[in-house]
C-alpha cells in the first residue's frame, strides 16, 4: 500500500516534468531560448534533483552561449551522475566553447578539463558518437604544444569508422581538409557521399570545393545533390557560387529564381541574399540597370553593410 501511495505521490511532479520538457522543446526549436531558460529555472528551482530540467536549463544556456552558466550546470549533472557519459560530453563542450573566447592564458586553464571530460565519456560510452567527433575536432585544433596530434585525431576518426561509416569518412575528410590535404579529403568526403550520400556529405565537398577554388567542381556536386535531395536551397547554392565566381551565369540567375519563387523560412537564406546574388550576376553581365534594381531589392529587406558596399561598386559601372 504505502508503495502504490508514493507512486500516486510522484506521478504530478513526473507528468510535470514531461509537460515541461515538452514545452521546452518547441521553444528551442523555435529558437525562444531566453523564455525557456525563465521556465526553466522555476521548474528547477521547484524540482532541484530533477535531472532532466537541470540538463535542459543547461542547454538553454548553450543555445544562448552563456557558457560560465552552462558549465555551472553541467558540473551540477556530473556531480549528481559521474557515470553519464553525455553529461561529461557537455561539460566538456561547453569548456571547450569557453576557451574558444576567453585570453589565451585562461584557455589553458580549461584544456585539461576539457580533456579529462571528453576522455571520461568516451570511456563510458564506447558508442558515443559526438563525442568522438568532439575529441577530432580538439586535437586538430590543439597547438601541438598543447597536446595537439594528427595521430590523435586520427584515433578518433578510426573509432568513428566502427561505429559510422559515413562519420569516420567525414572526419577524415575534415581532418586531411584541416591539414592541407585536398586530394585526401576530396576522397574521404567523396566515400561518406557513396555511404551516406546526406545533405551534409554533399555540403562538405562543396565547401571544399570553394575553398580550393574549384566553382566548377562545386556546381556539379550541387547539381548532383539536388538531383538526390530535392531542397530548394541548393538553387541559391548555386546562384551563390556562379555570382562569387562569375562563372555559369545564366545558369545561377535561372537557380535563383528559382529559389526566389519556391522560397520558404526552411531553406535557410533570407531572400535578401538571394536578390544581392541576382546584382552580382547582372554585374558581371554588364547590365548596370538591373544590378541596381535587385540591390535596391536586397536594401529594401535589409540594410546590411554588404549589400550598402555593393551597390556603390555598381554605381561606380
Amino acid at each position: 500500500m504505502k508503495y502504490y501511495f508514493l507512486v500516486f505521490l510522484c506521478l504530478p511532479m513526473l507528468l510535470f516534468s514531461q509537460a515541461t520538457k515538452e514545452n521546452i522543446e518547441q521553444l528551442f526549436e523555435q529558437k525562444q531560448y531566453s523564455k525557456a531558460e525563465d521556465i526553466l529555472k522555476t521548474a528547477v528551482k521547484n524540482s532541484p534533483n530533477d535531472p532532466v530540467l537541470i540538463e535542459l536549463l543547461g542547454d538553454s544556456y548553450g543555445y544562448q552561449k552563456k557558457w560560465d552558466e552552462a558549465i555551472e550546470i553541467y558540473e551540477r549533472l556530473v556531480e549528481m551522475d559521474d557515470h553519464n557519459a553525455n553529461y561529461h560530453y557537455k561539460y566538456g563542450g561547453a569548456m571547450g566553447m569557453k576557451a574558444l573566447i576567453v585570453n589565451k592564458f585562461r584557455a589553458l586553464g580549461l584544456i585539461g578539463d576539457i580533456k579529462r571530460s571528453f576522455n571520461r565519456a568516451a570511456e563510458l560510452d564506447p558508442n558515443h558518437i559526438d563525442v568522438r567527433w568532439a575529441m577530432v575536432e580538439l586535437y586538430m585544433q590543439l597547438p601541438r604544444l598543447l597536446g595537439g596530434s594528427v595521430k590523435k585525431s586520427m584515433k578518433y576518426a578510426n573509432e568513428l569508422e566502427n561505429l559510422s561509416k559515413v562519420d569516420g569518412y567525414l572526419a577524415k575528410g575534415y581532418i586531411y581538409e584541416y591539414d592541407d590535404e585536398p586530394e585526401l579529403a576530396e576522397k574521404f568526403y567523396k566515400k561518406a557521399i557513396e555511404v551516406g550520400g546526406s545533405l551534409t556529405c554533399y555540403d562538405k565537398l562543396t565547401k571544399l570545393y570553394e575553398k580550393q577554388d574549384q566553382p566548377l567542381k562545386a556546381i556539379a556536386n550541387i547539381e548532383k545533390s539536388h538531383k538526390k535531395h530535392q531542397r530548394n536551397a541548393m538553387h541559391y547554392q548555386i546562384g551563390k557560387v556562379a555570382a562569387d565566381y562569375n562563372i555559369q551565369l545564366d545558369k545561377g540567375e535561372k537557380c535563383l529564381y528559382l529559389y526566389i519563387t519556391h522560397y520558404t523560412s526552411k531553406d535557410g537564406v533570407p531572400l535578401s541574399w538571394a536578390y544581392y546574388r541576382l546584382a552580382q550576376i547582372f554585374k558581371h553581365k554588364g547590365n548596370k540597370q538591373k544590378a541596381l534594381e535587385w540591390i535596391d531589392k536586397a536594401l529594401a529587406e535589409k540594410e546590411l553593410k554588404p549589400f550598402k558596399e555593393y551597390k556603390e561598386v555598381i554605381l561606380e559601372m
